[in-house]
């Protein structure tokens, strides 16, 4: 991941409701939930959500995927894992300290 990607996708998730409705997508794994679902879930009206849908997918953190009339939103594994990656590059100058390694289960694969 480069440096400009990484600063795109953390200044998507430096607001909550985006931070909120990316969590649900990982949550929902690679079914993902439906644009109406994620406004109903989180209490976000329509207008607003797209906007927000519109800077996760501009900073490559969400696929959309037209169902007829609706649309689904999935979480982009490869690039959360590749910031996660970009984060925690050289972590302790490459030492084996353990304060290095991730404190729940390793990356998301699915």
């Amino acid at each position: 991941m480069e440096t400009n990607q990484a600063i795109a996708a953390l200044t998507a998730l430096g607001h909550a409701t985006r931070l909120a409705i990316f969590r649900l997508l990982v949550e929902a794994g690679p079914d993902g939930r439906m644009a109406g679902e994620i406004g109903e879930a989180l209490a976000v009206p329509g207008a607003t959500l797209s906007f927000h849908l519109k800077e996760l997918m501009h900073a490559g953190l969400i696929r959309n995927e037209s169902r007829g009339r609706n649309v689904c939103y999935r979480a982009n594994f490869d690039a959360m894992n590749a910031l996660v990656g970009y984060l925690t590059h050289n972590c302790c100058a490459g030492s084996a300290d353990e304060r290095c390694e991730p404190a729940a289960a390793p990356a998301c694969a699915c």
